[in-house]
Protein backbone atom coordinates (compact mmCIF):
# COMPACT_ATOMS: atom_id res chain seq x y z
CA UNK A 1 0.00 0.00 0.00
CA UNK A 2 1.38 3.59 -0.65
CA UNK A 3 1.63 5.06 3.01
CA UNK A 4 1.11 8.93 3.51
CA UNK A 5 5.28 8.80 4.11
CA UNK A 6 5.84 7.08 0.69
CA UNK A 7 2.81 9.63 -0.77
CA UNK A 8 4.91 12.31 0.48
CA UNK A 9 8.13 11.75 -0.45
CA UNK A 10 6.70 11.50 -4.41
CA UNK A 11 5.54 14.87 -3.67
CA UNK A 12 8.47 15.92 -2.61
CA UNK A 13 10.71 14.68 -5.69
CA UNK A 14 10.25 18.01 -7.78
CA UNK A 15 8.88 15.33 -10.38
CA UNK A 16 5.15 16.02 -10.65
CA UNK A 17 3.81 18.28 -8.01
CA UNK A 18 0.67 20.19 -8.07
CA UNK A 19 1.27 24.20 -9.29
CA UNK A 20 4.91 23.66 -8.81
CA UNK A 21 6.16 22.55 -11.98
CA UNK A 22 6.93 24.59 -15.31
CA UNK A 23 4.51 24.81 -18.33
CA UNK A 24 5.73 21.50 -19.20
CA UNK A 25 5.18 19.75 -16.32
CA UNK A 26 8.45 19.82 -15.15
CA UNK A 27 10.54 17.88 -17.65
CA UNK A 28 10.38 20.09 -21.16
CA UNK A 29 9.16 16.64 -22.89
CA UNK A 30 7.23 16.74 -26.46
CA UNK A 31 3.64 17.51 -26.38
CA UNK A 32 1.61 13.80 -25.95
CA UNK A 33 -1.44 15.49 -26.97
CA UNK A 34 -2.29 18.67 -29.29
CA UNK A 35 -5.32 20.00 -29.80
CA UNK A 36 -5.73 22.86 -32.49
CA UNK A 37 -9.31 24.91 -32.66
CA UNK A 38 -10.80 22.55 -31.95
CA UNK A 39 -15.15 22.52 -32.92
CA UNK A 40 -17.58 20.83 -31.28
CA UNK A 41 -21.90 20.88 -32.17
CA UNK A 42 -24.63 19.35 -30.76
CA UNK A 43 -27.40 18.20 -32.79
CA UNK A 44 -30.73 18.74 -31.04
CA UNK A 45 -34.25 18.12 -31.99
CA UNK A 46 -35.17 19.08 -36.19
CA UNK A 47 -31.25 19.35 -36.78
CA UNK A 48 -30.61 22.50 -34.04
CA UNK A 49 -26.90 23.03 -34.39
CA UNK A 50 -25.87 24.32 -31.12
CA UNK A 51 -22.09 25.12 -30.45
CA UNK A 52 -20.72 23.17 -27.42
CA UNK A 53 -16.79 24.07 -27.69
CA UNK A 54 -15.89 26.49 -29.90
CA UNK A 55 -12.25 26.88 -31.37
CA UNK A 56 -10.22 25.40 -28.43
CA UNK A 57 -6.24 24.63 -28.66
CA UNK A 58 -4.47 23.06 -25.51
CA UNK A 59 -1.18 20.83 -25.44
CA UNK A 60 -0.68 18.46 -22.97
CA UNK A 61 2.81 16.81 -22.36
CA UNK A 62 4.59 14.08 -20.93
CA UNK A 63 4.99 14.09 -16.79
CA UNK A 64 2.38 17.18 -17.23
CA UNK A 65 -0.91 17.86 -15.25
CA UNK A 66 -3.53 20.07 -17.28
CA UNK A 67 -6.65 21.34 -14.94
CA UNK A 68 -9.58 22.05 -17.21
CA UNK A 69 -12.16 24.11 -14.62
CA UNK A 70 -15.74 26.19 -15.59
CA UNK A 71 -19.05 25.85 -14.52
CA UNK A 72 -21.56 23.31 -15.38
CA UNK A 73 -21.99 22.94 -19.16
CA UNK A 74 -18.57 25.10 -19.94
CA UNK A 75 -17.91 21.82 -22.35
CA UNK A 76 -15.19 20.67 -20.08
CA UNK A 77 -15.82 16.78 -20.43
CA UNK A 78 -16.66 17.16 -24.10
CA UNK A 79 -13.24 17.88 -24.29
CA UNK A 80 -12.05 15.63 -21.92
CA UNK A 81 -13.75 13.07 -24.44
CA UNK A 82 -12.87 14.49 -27.61
CA UNK A 83 -8.94 14.08 -26.58
CA UNK A 84 -9.86 9.75 -26.83
CA UNK A 85 -11.49 11.05 -30.43
CA UNK A 86 -14.95 10.41 -28.83
CA UNK A 87 -17.84 12.47 -28.45
CA UNK A 88 -21.25 11.58 -26.84
CA UNK A 89 -24.42 10.77 -29.11
CA UNK A 90 -25.69 13.98 -30.28
CA UNK A 91 -22.74 15.55 -30.60
CA UNK A 92 -19.79 16.05 -33.27
CA UNK A 93 -16.51 17.33 -34.26
CA UNK A 94 -16.98 20.11 -36.78
CA UNK A 95 -13.76 21.27 -37.23
CA UNK A 96 -9.49 21.55 -36.31
CA UNK A 97 -7.23 18.69 -35.29
CA UNK A 98 -6.71 16.61 -31.90
CA UNK A 99 -3.30 15.21 -32.49
CA UNK A 100 -2.21 11.73 -29.89
CA UNK A 101 1.66 10.92 -30.57
CA UNK A 102 1.40 12.50 -33.91
CA UNK A 103 -1.83 10.73 -35.15
CA UNK A 104 -4.92 13.06 -35.32
CA UNK A 105 -7.74 11.49 -33.85
CA UNK A 106 -10.17 13.43 -35.44
CA UNK A 107 -9.95 11.72 -38.58
CA UNK A 108 -8.39 8.55 -37.32
CA UNK A 109 -10.49 5.33 -38.31
CA UNK A 110 -13.16 4.15 -35.53
CA UNK A 111 -11.22 1.30 -35.49
CA UNK A 112 -7.69 3.30 -35.01
CA UNK A 113 -9.42 5.00 -32.05
CA UNK A 114 -10.77 2.06 -30.26
CA UNK A 115 -7.35 0.49 -29.93
CA UNK A 116 -6.14 3.01 -28.17
CA UNK A 117 -8.92 3.66 -25.44
CA UNK A 118 -7.87 2.02 -22.48
CA UNK A 119 -4.78 1.33 -23.52
CA UNK A 120 -2.83 4.23 -24.07
CA UNK A 121 -5.23 6.50 -23.30
CA UNK A 122 -7.60 6.33 -20.97
CA UNK A 123 -10.94 7.93 -19.09
CA UNK A 124 -11.77 8.20 -15.52
CA UNK A 125 -15.85 9.04 -15.61
CA UNK A 126 -17.58 11.62 -13.40
CA UNK A 127 -20.15 8.85 -12.53
CA UNK A 128 -18.81 5.96 -11.45
CA UNK A 129 -22.28 3.97 -10.99
CA UNK A 130 -23.04 4.57 -14.77
CA UNK A 131 -19.67 3.25 -16.06
CA UNK A 132 -19.90 -0.18 -14.57
CA UNK A 133 -21.61 -3.06 -15.74
CA UNK A 134 -23.88 -4.06 -12.83
CA UNK A 135 -23.63 -7.50 -13.54
CA UNK A 136 -20.29 -8.50 -13.68
CA UNK A 137 -17.31 -8.10 -10.61
CA UNK A 138 -15.60 -5.58 -10.11
CA UNK A 139 -11.83 -7.00 -10.90
CA UNK A 140 -12.84 -8.81 -14.18
CA UNK A 141 -14.21 -5.23 -15.45
CA UNK A 142 -10.24 -3.78 -14.15
CA UNK A 143 -8.69 -6.62 -15.83
CA UNK A 144 -10.75 -6.79 -18.83
CA UNK A 145 -8.55 -3.71 -20.56
CA UNK A 146 -4.72 -5.18 -20.19
CA UNK A 147 -5.61 -8.31 -21.04
CA UNK A 148 -7.52 -7.51 -24.17
CA UNK A 149 -4.96 -5.06 -25.54
CA UNK A 150 -2.61 -7.95 -24.56
CA UNK A 151 -0.93 -5.61 -22.18
CA UNK A 152 -0.72 -8.28 -19.57
CA UNK A 153 -1.82 -11.89 -18.89
CA UNK A 154 -4.89 -12.31 -16.68
CA UNK A 155 -2.93 -13.32 -13.55
CA UNK A 156 -0.27 -9.86 -13.78
CA UNK A 157 -3.74 -8.14 -14.27
CA UNK A 158 -5.25 -9.60 -11.16
CA UNK A 159 -1.69 -9.36 -9.20
CA UNK A 160 -1.70 -5.18 -10.51
CA UNK A 161 -5.02 -4.85 -9.63
CA UNK A 162 -5.02 -5.84 -6.19
CA UNK A 163 -1.61 -3.38 -5.77
CA UNK A 164 -3.39 -0.38 -7.28
CA UNK A 165 -6.89 -0.47 -4.95
CA UNK A 166 -3.99 -0.82 -1.85
CA UNK A 167 -2.90 2.37 -3.55
CA UNK A 168 -6.15 3.70 -3.55
CA UNK A 169 -6.83 2.98 0.20
CA UNK A 170 -10.02 0.45 -0.74
CA UNK A 171 -10.79 -2.07 2.41
CA UNK A 172 -9.98 -5.44 1.68
CA UNK A 173 -8.32 -4.81 -1.11
CA UNK A 174 -7.51 -8.97 -2.23
CA UNK A 175 -11.47 -9.34 -1.58
CA UNK A 176 -13.15 -6.71 -2.74
CA UNK A 177 -12.78 -6.95 -6.73
CA UNK A 178 -14.64 -9.94 -6.02
CA UNK A 179 -17.57 -7.79 -5.20
CA UNK A 180 -20.13 -6.56 -7.57
CA UNK A 181 -20.68 -2.29 -8.00
CA UNK A 182 -24.12 -2.67 -5.99
CA UNK A 183 -21.86 -4.10 -3.06
CA UNK A 184 -19.44 -0.98 -2.90
CA UNK A 185 -20.08 2.32 -1.93
CA UNK A 186 -20.35 5.55 -4.53
CA UNK A 187 -16.67 6.41 -3.30
CA UNK A 188 -15.27 2.97 -3.27
CA UNK A 189 -16.97 3.18 -6.69
CA UNK A 190 -15.29 5.74 -8.08
CA UNK A 191 -11.82 4.61 -6.39
CA UNK A 192 -12.02 0.98 -8.78
CA UNK A 193 -12.74 2.83 -11.79
CA UNK A 194 -9.48 5.00 -10.87
CA UNK A 195 -7.80 1.71 -10.89
CA UNK A 196 -9.69 0.63 -13.81
CA UNK A 197 -7.74 3.60 -15.63
CA UNK A 198 -4.50 2.92 -14.61
CA UNK A 199 -4.49 -1.09 -15.46
CA UNK A 200 -2.67 -0.42 -18.63
CA UNK A 201 -0.40 1.93 -17.53
CA UNK A 202 -1.58 4.73 -20.08
CA UNK A 203 0.38 7.53 -21.65
CA UNK A 204 -2.63 9.80 -20.83
CA UNK A 205 -5.80 9.54 -18.37
CA UNK A 206 -8.20 11.66 -18.53
CA UNK A 207 -9.61 12.75 -15.15
CA UNK A 208 -13.18 13.66 -15.16
CA UNK A 209 -14.27 14.61 -11.90
CA UNK A 210 -12.46 11.65 -10.14
CA UNK A 211 -12.67 12.97 -6.22
CA UNK A 212 -16.25 14.23 -6.33
CA UNK A 213 -17.95 11.46 -4.24
CA UNK A 214 -15.20 11.06 -2.64
CA UNK A 215 -14.67 12.11 1.34
CA UNK A 216 -11.56 14.42 2.43
CA UNK A 217 -9.27 11.76 3.86
CA UNK A 218 -9.83 9.44 0.96
CA UNK A 219 -9.66 12.05 -1.52
CA UNK A 220 -5.87 13.20 -0.41
CA UNK A 221 -4.57 8.97 -0.74
CA UNK A 222 -6.50 9.33 -4.24
CA UNK A 223 -4.82 12.82 -5.11
CA UNK A 224 -1.40 11.56 -3.87
CA UNK A 225 -2.00 8.05 -6.22
CA UNK A 226 -2.53 10.04 -9.06
CA UNK A 227 -0.01 12.46 -8.93
CA UNK A 228 2.62 9.28 -7.93
CA UNK A 229 1.07 7.58 -11.57
CA UNK A 230 1.47 10.09 -13.36
CA UNK A 231 4.92 10.74 -11.92
CA UNK A 232 6.19 7.20 -12.36
CA UNK A 233 4.68 6.20 -15.73
CA UNK A 234 6.43 9.67 -16.81
CA UNK A 235 2.50 9.94 -18.15
CA UNK A 236 0.45 13.09 -18.89
CA UNK A 237 -3.31 13.72 -17.55
CA UNK A 238 -6.28 15.87 -18.06
CA UNK A 239 -8.07 16.90 -14.70
CA UNK A 240 -11.48 18.20 -15.67
CA UNK A 241 -12.77 19.69 -12.27
CA UNK A 242 -14.72 22.44 -11.07
CA UNK A 243 -13.28 21.80 -7.65
CA UNK A 244 -10.66 24.70 -7.23
CA UNK A 245 -8.84 23.92 -4.16
CA UNK A 246 -8.41 20.19 -6.18
CA UNK A 247 -6.85 21.60 -9.12
CA UNK A 248 -4.41 23.65 -7.03
CA UNK A 249 -2.49 20.69 -5.71
CA UNK A 250 -2.93 18.48 -9.04
CA UNK A 251 -2.23 20.94 -12.51
CA UNK A 252 1.14 22.55 -13.36
CA UNK A 253 -1.32 24.86 -16.03
CA UNK A 254 -4.90 25.51 -15.78
CA UNK A 255 -6.92 26.22 -18.19
CA UNK A 256 -10.83 27.94 -17.41
CA UNK A 257 -13.63 27.55 -19.74
CA UNK A 258 -16.45 29.13 -20.74
CA UNK A 259 -19.38 28.48 -23.31
CA UNK A 260 -16.87 26.62 -24.71
CA UNK A 261 -14.46 28.60 -25.37
CA UNK A 262 -11.05 29.57 -23.55
CA UNK A 263 -11.18 32.25 -21.24
CA UNK A 264 -8.14 32.05 -19.97
CA UNK A 265 -5.16 29.71 -19.88
CA UNK A 266 -2.01 30.31 -17.31
CA UNK A 267 0.71 28.46 -15.11
CA UNK A 268 -1.10 27.30 -11.59
CA UNK A 269 0.72 29.18 -9.14
CA UNK A 270 0.57 32.87 -11.56
CA UNK A 271 -3.39 31.71 -12.44
CA UNK A 272 -4.02 31.69 -8.57
CA UNK A 273 -2.07 34.33 -7.47
CA UNK A 274 -3.33 37.04 -10.03
CA UNK A 275 -5.90 35.93 -12.21
CA UNK A 276 -6.22 38.63 -15.51
CA UNK A 277 -10.18 37.99 -16.80
CA UNK A 278 -12.92 38.99 -14.63
CA UNK A 279 -14.56 35.46 -14.85
CA UNK A 280 -11.89 34.11 -13.75
CA UNK A 281 -11.75 36.46 -10.17
CA UNK A 282 -15.38 35.32 -10.08
CA UNK A 283 -14.36 31.59 -9.80
CA UNK A 284 -11.29 32.12 -7.34
CA UNK A 285 -13.54 34.37 -5.13
CA UNK A 286 -14.47 32.40 -1.69
CA UNK A 287 -17.92 31.06 -1.32
CA UNK A 288 -19.50 33.90 0.29
CA UNK A 289 -22.48 32.47 1.70
CA UNK A 290 -23.57 30.74 4.96
CA UNK A 291 -26.77 30.69 6.77
CA UNK A 292 -27.20 32.58 9.82
CA UNK A 293 -26.51 30.36 13.27
CA UNK A 294 -29.87 29.28 14.63
CA UNK A 295 -30.30 28.43 18.55
CA UNK A 296 -29.93 24.89 19.55
CA UNK A 297 -33.02 22.67 18.75
CA UNK A 298 -33.47 22.28 22.38
CA UNK A 299 -36.41 19.21 23.78
CA UNK A 300 -38.44 20.25 20.93
CA UNK A 301 -39.71 17.00 18.96
CA UNK A 302 -38.13 16.52 15.84
CA UNK A 303 -40.37 16.06 12.42
CA UNK A 304 -37.82 13.11 11.53
CA UNK A 305 -36.25 10.88 14.54
CA UNK A 306 -33.76 8.09 13.69
CA UNK A 307 -34.11 5.73 16.48
CA UNK A 308 -31.57 3.45 17.32
CA UNK A 309 -30.93 2.07 13.57
CA UNK A 310 -29.14 -1.33 12.98
CA UNK A 311 -29.08 -1.98 9.42
CA UNK A 312 -27.22 -5.16 7.05
CA UNK A 313 -26.64 -5.51 3.37
CA UNK A 314 -26.94 -9.87 4.05
CA UNK A 315 -25.18 -10.51 6.49
CA UNK A 316 -22.65 -7.60 6.93
CA UNK A 317 -24.00 -5.02 9.65
CA UNK A 318 -23.55 -1.44 7.83
CA UNK A 319 -25.16 0.40 10.85
CA UNK A 320 -24.94 -0.20 14.51
CA UNK A 321 -27.43 1.58 16.66
CA UNK A 322 -27.77 5.10 14.92
CA UNK A 323 -29.62 8.02 16.21
CA UNK A 324 -30.64 11.03 14.92
CA UNK A 325 -33.00 13.87 14.80
CA UNK A 326 -34.12 16.62 11.91
CA UNK A 327 -36.36 19.49 13.15
CA UNK A 328 -38.77 21.15 10.68
CA UNK A 329 -37.13 24.22 8.96
CA UNK A 330 -33.44 23.30 10.18
CA UNK A 331 -30.21 21.32 8.22
CA UNK A 332 -28.59 18.20 9.58
CA UNK A 333 -25.31 17.73 7.86
CA UNK A 334 -24.06 14.45 7.85
CA UNK A 335 -20.27 13.86 7.30
CA UNK A 336 -17.57 11.32 7.30
CA UNK A 337 -15.76 9.03 5.00
CA UNK A 338 -17.41 6.38 1.92
CA UNK A 339 -18.76 3.82 3.16
CA UNK A 340 -19.41 5.09 7.00
CA UNK A 341 -23.43 4.45 6.44
CA UNK A 342 -24.25 7.98 5.30
CA UNK A 343 -26.77 6.86 2.58
CA UNK A 344 -27.54 4.15 4.03
CA UNK A 345 -29.18 5.73 7.00
CA UNK A 346 -30.53 7.89 4.20
CA UNK A 347 -32.57 4.84 2.58
CA UNK A 348 -33.06 3.38 5.77
CA UNK A 349 -35.55 6.82 6.72
CA UNK A 350 -36.71 6.48 3.03
CA UNK A 351 -38.49 2.94 3.51
CA UNK A 352 -35.42 1.80 0.65
CA UNK A 353 -33.56 -0.21 2.85
CA UNK A 354 -35.74 -1.39 6.00
CA UNK A 355 -33.75 -1.75 8.85
CA UNK A 356 -33.02 -4.89 10.60
CA UNK A 357 -33.50 -3.50 14.35
CA UNK A 358 -34.65 0.28 15.19
CA UNK A 359 -37.14 2.95 13.92
CA UNK A 360 -38.08 5.47 11.94
CA UNK A 361 -40.61 8.48 13.70
CA UNK A 362 -42.24 11.35 11.76
CA UNK A 363 -43.76 13.71 14.14
CA UNK A 364 -43.87 10.92 17.07
CA UNK A 365 -45.40 8.23 14.45
CA UNK A 366 -43.65 5.28 13.90
CA UNK A 367 -43.61 4.81 10.23
CA UNK A 368 -43.82 1.31 8.46
CA UNK A 369 -40.19 -0.18 7.86
CA UNK A 370 -40.66 -0.15 3.83
CA UNK A 371 -41.95 2.00 1.04
CA UNK A 372 -44.54 -0.97 0.21
CA UNK A 373 -46.25 -0.48 3.45
CA UNK A 374 -46.22 3.95 3.83
CA UNK A 375 -49.28 5.48 2.52
CA UNK A 376 -48.74 7.49 -0.36
CA UNK A 377 -48.91 10.88 1.57
CA UNK A 378 -45.78 9.73 3.95
CA UNK A 379 -44.38 8.64 0.31
CA UNK A 380 -44.90 12.46 -0.62
CA UNK A 381 -43.93 14.11 2.57
CA UNK A 382 -40.54 12.74 2.27
CA UNK A 383 -38.26 12.88 -0.98
CA UNK A 384 -34.79 12.17 -1.35
CA UNK A 385 -32.37 13.56 -3.79
CA UNK A 386 -29.56 11.14 -5.41
CA UNK A 387 -25.74 11.31 -5.16
CA UNK A 388 -25.25 9.86 -8.70
CA UNK A 389 -27.72 12.14 -11.35
CA UNK A 390 -26.75 9.51 -13.85
CA UNK A 391 -28.35 6.77 -12.71
CA UNK A 392 -31.18 8.96 -10.94
CA UNK A 393 -32.94 9.70 -14.25
CA UNK A 394 -34.78 7.63 -17.02
CA UNK A 395 -32.41 8.00 -20.02
CA UNK A 396 -35.56 7.49 -22.13
CA UNK A 397 -37.64 10.26 -20.45
CA UNK A 398 -37.43 13.78 -21.52
CA UNK A 399 -36.81 16.78 -18.65
CA UNK A 400 -40.79 17.32 -18.37
CA UNK A 401 -41.44 14.01 -18.00
CA UNK A 402 -38.97 13.28 -15.78
CA UNK A 403 -40.19 16.72 -13.34
CA UNK A 404 -43.04 16.21 -14.46
CA UNK A 405 -43.79 12.66 -12.96
CA UNK A 406 -44.49 13.45 -9.35
CA UNK A 407 -46.65 16.41 -10.42
CA UNK A 408 -48.94 13.80 -11.52
CA UNK A 409 -48.45 10.85 -8.92
CA UNK A 410 -48.80 13.28 -5.88
CA UNK A 411 -50.55 16.12 -6.78
CA UNK A 412 -52.75 14.94 -10.01
CA UNK A 413 -51.25 17.76 -12.41
CA UNK A 414 -52.02 17.18 -16.15
CA UNK A 415 -51.33 19.10 -19.42
CA UNK A 416 -50.83 22.78 -19.43
CA UNK A 417 -51.13 23.06 -15.55
CA UNK A 418 -48.45 20.70 -15.27
CA UNK A 419 -46.12 22.17 -17.98
CA UNK A 420 -46.59 25.20 -16.78
CA UNK A 421 -45.50 24.11 -13.26
CA UNK A 422 -42.29 22.48 -14.40
CA UNK A 423 -41.27 25.62 -16.21
CA UNK A 424 -41.31 27.26 -12.81
CA UNK A 425 -39.35 24.52 -10.90
CA UNK A 426 -36.81 24.94 -14.21
CA UNK A 427 -36.42 28.53 -13.60
CA UNK A 428 -35.65 27.48 -10.13
CA UNK A 429 -32.67 25.87 -10.52
CA UNK A 430 -31.34 27.87 -13.25
CA UNK A 431 -32.26 26.14 -16.13
CA UNK A 432 -33.83 27.85 -18.97
CA UNK A 433 -37.43 25.95 -19.91
CA UNK A 434 -37.72 26.58 -23.18
CA UNK A 435 -33.77 25.51 -23.81
CA UNK A 436 -34.01 22.15 -20.72
CA UNK A 437 -37.63 20.96 -21.28
CA UNK A 438 -37.75 18.94 -23.95
CA UNK A 439 -33.54 17.51 -23.99
CA UNK A 440 -32.59 13.92 -22.61
CA UNK A 441 -30.58 13.12 -20.03
CA UNK A 442 -27.81 12.51 -22.15
CA UNK A 443 -28.02 15.85 -23.72
CA UNK A 444 -27.44 17.43 -19.88
CA UNK A 445 -24.03 17.91 -18.06
CA UNK A 446 -23.47 16.21 -14.82
CA UNK A 447 -24.62 19.68 -13.42
CA UNK A 448 -27.39 20.05 -15.19
CA UNK A 449 -28.53 16.24 -14.68
CA UNK A 450 -28.34 16.96 -10.80
CA UNK A 451 -29.91 20.18 -10.69
CA UNK A 452 -33.04 18.36 -12.80
CA UNK A 453 -32.95 15.78 -9.79
CA UNK A 454 -33.31 18.67 -7.33
CA UNK A 455 -36.63 19.72 -9.03
CA UNK A 456 -38.00 16.40 -9.36
CA UNK A 457 -37.51 16.22 -5.63
CA UNK A 458 -39.36 19.74 -5.02
CA UNK A 459 -42.35 18.95 -7.28
CA UNK A 460 -43.79 16.56 -5.01
CA UNK A 461 -43.58 19.60 -2.40
CA UNK A 462 -42.42 17.62 0.68
CA UNK A 463 -41.56 18.55 3.88
CA UNK A 464 -38.82 16.79 4.69
CA UNK A 465 -35.71 16.64 1.94
CA UNK A 466 -32.61 14.19 2.34
CA UNK A 467 -29.82 15.89 0.18
CA UNK A 468 -26.95 13.07 -0.87
CA UNK A 469 -24.04 14.62 -2.25
CA UNK A 470 -26.81 16.73 -4.55
CA UNK A 471 -23.53 19.67 -4.98
CA UNK A 472 -20.56 17.79 -5.58
CA UNK A 473 -21.26 17.16 -9.46
CA UNK A 474 -21.81 21.20 -9.17
CA UNK A 475 -19.20 23.90 -10.25
CA UNK A 476 -18.95 26.54 -7.07
CA UNK A 477 -20.74 28.97 -8.72
CA UNK A 478 -23.49 26.78 -9.30
CA UNK A 479 -23.21 24.93 -5.78
CA UNK A 480 -23.75 28.37 -4.11
CA UNK A 481 -26.87 29.36 -5.78
CA UNK A 482 -28.64 25.96 -5.16
CA UNK A 483 -27.49 26.12 -1.49
CA UNK A 484 -28.95 29.38 -1.38
CA UNK A 485 -31.77 28.21 -3.29
CA UNK A 486 -32.48 25.14 -0.79
CA UNK A 487 -32.42 27.94 2.12
CA UNK A 488 -34.84 29.99 0.46
CA UNK A 489 -37.39 27.11 -0.08
CA UNK A 490 -36.24 25.97 4.03
CA UNK A 491 -37.14 29.45 4.79
CA UNK A 492 -40.53 29.88 3.01
CA UNK A 493 -41.71 26.55 3.67
CA UNK A 494 -40.45 25.55 6.77
CA UNK A 495 -38.43 22.41 5.32
CA UNK A 496 -35.98 20.36 6.85
CA UNK A 497 -32.85 19.25 5.33
CA UNK A 498 -30.79 15.77 5.89
CA UNK A 499 -28.04 17.11 4.07
CA UNK A 500 -25.52 14.34 3.43
CA UNK A 501 -21.98 15.84 2.13
CA UNK A 502 -17.96 15.25 2.63
CA UNK A 503 -17.40 19.00 1.69
CA UNK A 504 -16.82 21.00 5.12
CA UNK A 505 -17.54 24.02 3.23
CA UNK A 506 -20.98 23.07 2.19
CA UNK A 507 -21.10 22.38 6.39
CA UNK A 508 -19.77 25.60 7.16
CA UNK A 509 -22.24 26.86 4.79
CA UNK A 510 -25.87 24.93 4.92
CA UNK A 511 -25.80 23.55 8.24
CA UNK A 512 -27.73 23.84 11.70
CA UNK A 513 -26.68 20.59 13.25
CA UNK A 514 -23.67 18.39 12.45
CA UNK A 515 -23.25 14.29 12.79
CA UNK A 516 -20.36 12.91 12.18
CA UNK A 517 -20.26 8.76 11.32
CA UNK A 518 -17.67 6.26 10.87
CA UNK A 519 -17.59 2.68 10.72
CA UNK A 520 -21.46 2.78 10.95
CA UNK A 521 -21.20 4.71 14.00
CA UNK A 522 -22.16 8.29 15.25
CA UNK A 523 -18.64 9.64 16.31
CA UNK A 524 -20.13 13.09 17.26
CA UNK A 525 -23.58 15.37 17.53
CA UNK A 526 -23.06 18.88 17.46
CA UNK A 527 -24.92 22.19 16.64
CA UNK A 528 -22.87 24.40 13.98
CA UNK A 529 -22.10 26.80 16.46
CA UNK A 530 -20.58 24.16 18.99
CA UNK A 531 -18.72 22.12 16.05
CA UNK A 532 -16.13 24.47 14.75
CA UNK A 533 -14.70 24.41 17.55
CA UNK A 534 -12.30 22.18 19.38
CA UNK A 535 -11.47 20.03 20.92
CA UNK A 536 -12.63 17.66 18.23
CA UNK A 537 -12.65 13.67 18.89
CA UNK A 538 -9.52 12.66 16.60
CA UNK A 539 -12.06 11.36 13.50
CA UNK A 540 -13.34 14.65 13.44
CA UNK A 541 -10.15 16.59 13.88
CA UNK A 542 -9.13 14.37 10.64
CA UNK A 543 -12.14 15.24 8.60
CA UNK A 544 -11.29 19.02 9.44
CA UNK A 545 -7.93 18.67 8.96
CA UNK A 546 -8.46 17.37 5.43
CA UNK A 547 -10.31 20.19 3.99
CA UNK A 548 -8.37 21.41 0.80
CA UNK A 549 -7.14 24.83 0.53
CA UNK A 550 -6.57 26.98 -2.49
CA UNK A 551 -2.70 26.53 -1.75
CA UNK A 552 -0.61 24.82 -4.22
CA UNK A 553 1.57 23.38 -1.61
CA UNK A 554 -1.29 22.37 0.56
CA UNK A 555 -1.22 18.87 -0.16
CA UNK A 556 1.99 18.13 -0.71
CA UNK A 557 2.85 19.93 3.04
CA UNK A 558 -0.01 18.27 4.95
CA UNK A 559 1.41 14.89 3.53
CA UNK A 560 4.82 15.60 4.74
CA UNK A 561 3.56 16.95 8.30
CA UNK A 562 1.38 13.36 8.60
CA UNK A 563 4.75 11.46 8.16
CA UNK A 564 6.58 12.99 10.46
CA UNK A 565 4.00 12.65 12.92
CA UNK A 566 4.03 9.02 12.40
CA UNK A 567 7.86 8.61 12.68
CA UNK A 568 8.06 8.48 8.80
CA UNK A 569 10.17 10.60 6.84
CA UNK A 570 9.90 12.27 3.37
CA UNK A 571 11.13 9.47 0.50
CA UNK A 572 10.50 6.43 2.65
Amino acid sequence: MMTVAGAAGMAGDGVCVGGGGDGNGGNGGDALLVINDLRIEGVGERGAITPIVCGVSLRLHRGEVLGIIGESGAGKSTIGLAAMGFTRDGCRISGGEIFFDGDDLARNSAAENCALRGSRIAYVAQSAAASFNPAHRLIDQCCEAAVLHGVKTRGRAEEDAVSLYERLRLPSPNEIGFRYPHQVSGGQLQRAMTAMAMSCNPDIIIFDEPTTALDVTTQIEVLAAIRDAVARENGAAMYVTHDLAVVAQMAHRIIVLKDGAVVEENKTRAMLSSPREEYTKTLWAVRAFQKQTKPAAGSSRPLVRLENIIAKYGKTTVLSGVSMDIHRGRTLAVVGESGSGKSTAARCCTGLLPPAAGAVFWEGEELPPSTSARSRLQLQKMQMIYQMADVAVNPAHRVRDIIGRPLSFYLGMRGKEREARVCELLEQIELEPSQFVGRFPRELSGGQKQRVCIARALAAEPEFVICDEVTSALDQLVAEGILRLLQNLQDRLGLAYMFITHDISTVRAIADDIVVMKDGGVVEAAPRGEFFSPPHPPYTELLLSSAPEMDPDWLSDLLRRRAEKNGGTIGE
